[in-house]
Parts: structure tokens; sequence; C-alpha cells
């Protein structure tokens, strides 16, 4: 096997994108025992579709069960493990021993992979859940490049061994925190996180309560537990030459436009590396155009250090339509997301297509009547784009839509 780009898929939109713009695999979840509660998810009916199409396009599934269930929940388990295995799912993410040895039970014909939950950290761990039948571990987030080369070189060849390469990164070590748990009586282990790591704090008195004192860090803000995202885009052959096997991209909870861009990137890159060449500049200035927070290499190089400067996301890019049909001279069929008007500086990205900016052209609703300006969400109009486009293509334009408070 090359070297895999596994993206989230946090619903059908999102797997949609996904496996359009490159993936070799998605990782989703059912409605329960995964890490993101609040992503849209798969019921039952919309987890065979989502296998069905993946295998048709040569995608493998990966279902999260990462979560550490309590013993009510466990006695759950045994059953949705046998429908994961009769629905044609390829792996389960697990963290929890007990979910583990279910799986292998209930689920004999599903690959079991080791959730970074589970954090592991050095070559006898992963050793360790191989012998047990482990296929695959995904590695601790605090580990260096030089770690992760080590224990490579000392797991057997038939460990394939996974990291995250792109996403929002957690304070605590390796997702294991409380602080949801106490503040907002949302368990972190099972899905459900408030992420009280980006509340901006103030000191209080006891003496003086509702007097607030501010603890100021950079820009007279107070983030003392806030990360910045990871990207790892430019360092693509220092993964390959470290020996994993599959990069992870972060991000089931994000949008589809997310799923879109970051896979599309990382595509590009990962290709880039197998074929020994550098990687177009364009491929990392499209990760700008995504919401995320400032970007950092992780701990892949050194410990990141703690950043305080804001918890906000920087938001600079619109969806304005998707493409639904379009010929080879460009004239397309495209459905409304945001608004946007003939005259806008919009840009066209899509799977396999470089940005392509332009000035939108007077459009056509579909009775053919002249169009400046569609406005009925979702509705369908004509347009003629500067290049031939793939369905699922986007059309976006620059507008700043960075929230000025705090995430």
């Amino acid at each position: 096997m090359g070297m895999e780009l596994l993206a989230p898929a946090g619903d059908m939109e999102r797997l949609r994108m996904a496996v359009t713009y490159g993936a070799d695999a998605v990782y989703l979840a059912g409605n329960d025992f995964g890490m993101r509660a609040f992503a849209g998810n798969f019921d039952r009916k919309g987890l065979r579709e989502a296998v069905a199409l993946c295998h048709g396009n040569g995608v493998s599934v990966h279902v999260t069960c990462n979560t550490m269930p309590r013993c009510g929940e466990v006695d759950r388990l045994p059953e949705w493990l046998e429908y994961l295995d009769a629905a044609g799912v390829d792996a389960a993410i697990v963290a929890d021993l007990g979910v583990f040895r279910l799986a292998q039970r209930y689920a004999p014909r599903l690959k079991l992979h080791v959730s970074t939950q589970a954090g592991v950290s050095n070559h006898e761990a992963a050793r360790a859940w191989h012998e047990l039948g482990a296929s695959r571990v995904i590695l601790a987030r605090e580990l260096s490049l030089e770690e992760i080369r080590e224990i490579r070189g000392r797991t057997p060849p038939s460990l394939e061994i996974e990291a995250f390469v792109h996403g929002a990164m957690c304070v605590s070590y390796s997702g294991r925190c409380l602080l949801s748990n106490y503040m907002a009586d949302r368990d972190a282990q099972r899905g459900m996180c408030a992420q009280p790591c980006r509340y901006q704090y103030a000191l209080m008195e006891e003496k003086r309560p509702g007097e607030y004192f501010p603890v100021y860090e950079e820009n007279n803000e107070t983030f003392i537990m806030n990360s910045r995202d990871m990207c790892m885009i430019d360092h693509i052959p220092d993964l390959m030459e470290a020996g994993l096997d599959s990069l992870k991209i972060e991000g089931r909870a994000k949008s589809a436009y997310y799923a879109a861009v970051v896979t599309g990137a990382y595509r590009r890159a990962v290709d880039a590396a197998r074929a020994g060449e550098a990687l177009d500049p364009v491929w990392r200035a499209e990760l700008d155009k995504v919401s995320h927070r400032p970007y950092s290499t992780g701990f892949y190089y050194g410990p990141p250090g703690q950043y305080t400067g804001s918890a906000r996301y920087i938001r600079d890019y619109q969806v304005c339509a998707v493409v639904e049909t379009c010929d080879g001279a460009g004239n397309a069929v495209l459905s409304l997301r945001n608004k946007f008007s003939a005259g806008d500086s919009v840009e066209l990205m899509g799977p396999g297509l470089r940005p392509v900016e332009f000035e939108a052209p007077p459009m056509e609703d579909m009775d053919g009547l002249p169009l400046m300006e569609p406005r009925r969400p979702e509705m369908k109009f004509r347009m003629r784009l500067p290049a031939a486009a793939k369905p699922l293509s986007l059309l976006r334009r620059r507008v700043d839509l960075s929230p000025k408070g705090t995430e």
C-alpha cells in the first residue's frame, strides 16, 4: 500500500466531497460511540449508502468506535459491531480495550485501528496492540518525527502506522481531558467536548464576587489553554521518509467546503511527494482559504509552544455555489449557497482543477431569463465558467467571516 490519505466525513455531503477531492479512505461515525457527537454522523441506512459510495470509488471506510463507553453503553456494542461487519465497513477505530475485544468477537471481518485516544507513544505499546490483533495504530499527537521514525523501525512491517497531519489540536494529552466534564457537564471521552480550553479567562477574588480581573497575555487577551491548528502540507516528504502509512486530516465536525479544500490540497501534496516533485505553492495557499486557527507543525519538529493570541477562527472565504453539471466549454449549471452578483470577483476550484479567479458574468435562470444576482437558497442557475469543471466544484469569494468574539 502506498501512503494513504485519510479524510474526515461528518455527514453524506462531506463524505462526497472527501471522495471527489481525492481521499484514499474516509473515517466517519454512526450515531453512537464516536468522538464527535455533534457532527452530522450516519444512521444505519446512511452508513450502508456511505460504504456503497466509497467502495464504488475505491475508497476505504473506517468507522469510529473510540469513545470510552460506560457499562450500559458497552452492552449495546455487540449488536452495533455486528451491523458494521455486515455493512461492509473496512475498519473500526477503537480506544478502549474492552471495545477492542468485543470487535474481535462480533465483527471479525473488520480491521482494528487503535485510536489516538489510546495514546500510543512508543514501540512497545504499538507492538502489544499488534500482538492483540490490531492492524494499525494511530499515534499520539505529541510525538516528534524522530520518535515516529524509531517506532516504525522497531515494529513489524505488517503493523500500519497512522498520524494526524492537519486540523485542530487538543490541549490535553491525545485528547484525554476532563475540563468539559467539570465545566459543562459534557463528557469529552464520550464525544461531547465543549472545548473550554478555547474560552477566554479572567481572575475573580472570592471576596469581590462579580469583579473580574483580566490576566493579560498577548494582545491584552487571555486564552491560557489555547492551541494552534496543525498544518504539515509543506513536510509530506519528511512524513513519508519516517515511514507513515496513513496521513489523517482532522475535521469531522467541519464543513463540506473544508473537506473539499483540505482533502484536495493534501491529495496534490501526497502525489507530488510520491513523484519526487516540489509542491506548487498554490496548494499551501488553499489551506489559508478554509476556516482555521493560526497554523503550526504540531510536535513533529519540537513542542509547538503555547498560543495565547486568540481562540477565534480565521474565515476569509465563503462558498457561493456548487457546480452540478458542466460541459467542456465551461457552460455550467450551479446551485446557489450564498448570494453574489455578476461583476463580483469569484474563484472556481474543484477536483483536479487549479483555482481560477474571474469576474462573475451575467447569468441565466433555468428558464433562460437573464439573472444578475441569484437569490433563492439552493436555486439552480446557468453560468459560463472560465474552465471545464467537474460536479462538486465550488465557486467562492473573499468575504471576511472571522468572528469578532470568542469561539
